[in-house]
């Protein structure tokens, strides 16, 4: 197996195990709180600090740190990454610690420009600013982490990140069944899960960076020479590299404007697409990243476009069929995982069949986008590695003009499902931009054997998609089942599933090597 697979099938299986349990979590939460105006409210005061974390944190200063500290690494003594290192940690940590401040005091403001459908529901709106002043030190935490995760990344150490977002999870999963009962307002102890996740999250790294000899020891230096390039190539890539998340938001603004658990649907169908997002799209644009720098930094064009292409395959070979599944399966597995029939949860609250078709309708608009998604997460690293900033910004902003003319026109037709279409047209834009970017700038070329690769994979996908479509049934029949039923079918459904699709891309003559060779 090649290293760059190896590194995959790291972050992958311990991304598999944070979404697994990330699965548990929303389950647990969908069980003990349903779909109604509490969970809008958490889900709403946790968003504006995870955008934030993604924006700033995973978004715009991991693809403007990682090159810069590639290029530190390679280039650069150790005294000189190590002082870089210090600068960069009091940097951040201190406009970290300003804008966390500035975020807890205008929550009420961050409420209404956020959710500003709940304007007219006092009592929503007052548990949102409550539930928003605890969740937002995470941005705080999770920043850092992000910091911490970079080097780590840039020296191959793929695990502990990797596997971080666990704690997350875990915390999560205590509140809603340690914490919620004993609360006045049960929905409040999942905000008080979120903080004390930021903090162990944070914790959990810095005995690994230790042990490379690499923990901060923040200094306060603004004119240190990386800081400031990092500064400037973070400014661009902020909207570039965030485009997904901040149509994700815009989707939350107009759904408070829909009814009541519009904002619930789309978030449990967002969390069911991030697993593939998370186990193949984050996977590979962490360990991508790095090795697209390193090749940059050691100017060697042909082995860039040659990871590039070992990407794209990988998107092909597995992120279509995950799209698919998830667009033809949808209803089975948001009522496997969901679904609790007439019983209530220990607050007194059920995920009923209707939140199950509202929740599985949006969960089929954005499997369309799937591959558009990974694909973004593939394409932009080959314009960052270069600290080549503005291209995807340009294409960023007609993404964003997709998705908003796109959410405006379908949100009233559609409601909560126009909003996740939208997200899905803006995503592919994206995607079929930043390639065509690539293709034309000479950065990407690719290799032989693409024609017959896409049309035995495209075939293959088109057999099991047959196969998942006219096989499982209505979603009524799944509704009428026991949960113990429904989870072991779905599972059964899910392995003749990929067995069609192995057998079918076996048969076209595809072998693990289209996949392990850069």
């Amino acid at each position: 197996m090649s290293s760059l697979a190896a590194s995959i099938a790291k972050v992958g299986s311990l991304t598999f195990l944070s979404h697994l349990l990330g699965f548990l979590r929303d389950l647990v939460i969908a069980r003990v709180f349903g779909a109604d105006a509490g969970t809008d409210a958490f889900f709403v005061a946790f968003k504006i600090p995870n955008l934030m974390r993604r924006l700033f944190a995973e978004g715009a200063f991991s693809m403007a740190f990682v090159p810069l500290l590639n290029e530190y690494k390679e280039r650069r003594g150790r005294q000189e990454l190590k002082t870089f290192i210090d600068a960069m940690a009091g940097a951040l940590g201190t406009v970290l610690l300003l804008v966390t401040l500035l975020g807890i005091l205008a929550a009420p403001l961050l409420v209404l420009v956020f959710a500003p459908g709940f304007a007219g529901e006092p009592g929503q709106r007052e548990l949102t600013v409550a539930m928003l002043r605890l969740t937002f030190s995470y941005v705080l935490f999770i920043s850092l982490t992000a910091l911490a995760g970079g080097i780590l990344n840039t020296y191959e150490r793929f695990g502990v990140p990797a596997f971080t977002p666990v704690l997350l999870n875990l915390s999560l999963i205590g509140a809603a069944l340690w914490l919620a009962p004993r609360m006045s307002d049960p929905i409040v102890a999942l905000a008080w899960g979120v903080l004390i996740a930021g903090l162990a999250q944070l914790a959990f790294q810095v005995p690994f960076l230790a042990r490379l000899g690499l923990l901060p020891r923040p200094r306060l230096a603004l004119r240190n020479p990386g800081v400031r390039r990092t500064a400037r190539l973070m400014a661009p890539a902020l909207l570039g590299a965030s485009v997904g998340q901040l149509n994700l938001l815009l989707n939350t603004i107009l759904a408070s404007f829909l009814v009541s658990g519009s904002i619930s649907w789309l978030y449990y169908s967002d969390r069911l697409m991030e697993f593939p997002m998370g186990l193949l799209g984050v996977a590979l644009g962490t360990v991508i990243l790095p090795r697209l720098s390193q090749r940059h930094a050691a100017t060697d064009p042909a082995a860039f476009s040659d990871i590039l292409d070992w990407g794209l395959r990988w998107l092909l070979l597995l992120g279509v069929p995950a799209a698919l599944g998830l667009l033809v399966l949808a209803g089975p597995i948001i009522a496997t995982l969901f679904y609790s029939g007439a019983s209530a949860g220990p607050v007194g609250a059920s995920f009923s069949a209707q939140d199950t078709r509202m929740t599985a309708q949006s969960l089929m608009a954005y499997a369309l986008g799937l591959v558009g998604f990974i694909g973004v997460k593939v394409l932009a690293p080959g314009f960052y590695a270069r600290q080549e900033m503005m291209a995807p910004v340009r294409i960023a902003l007609v993404a964003m003009a997709v998705n908003v003319a796109a959410s405006l026109l379908l949100m009233g037709p559609l409601g909560h499902t126009g909003l996740a279409l939208a997200t899905t047209l803006s995503g592919l834009t994206n995607a079929v931009l930043l390639l065509r970017g690539l293709r034309r700038a000479g950065v990407y070329r690719p290799r032989p054997g693409w024609p017959a690769l896409l049309a035995k994979g495209l075939g293959a996908n088109l057999l099991m998609g047959l196969v998942l479509y006219l096989g499982p049934g209505a979603l009524d029949y799944w509704l009428a089942m026991t949960g113990g039923a429904r989870a072991f079918i779905l599972c059964l459904w899910v392995f003749i599933g990929g067995g069609v699709y192995a057998v079918a891309l076996f048969a076209g003559g595809i072998r693990p090597r289209h996949l392990l060779q850069v």
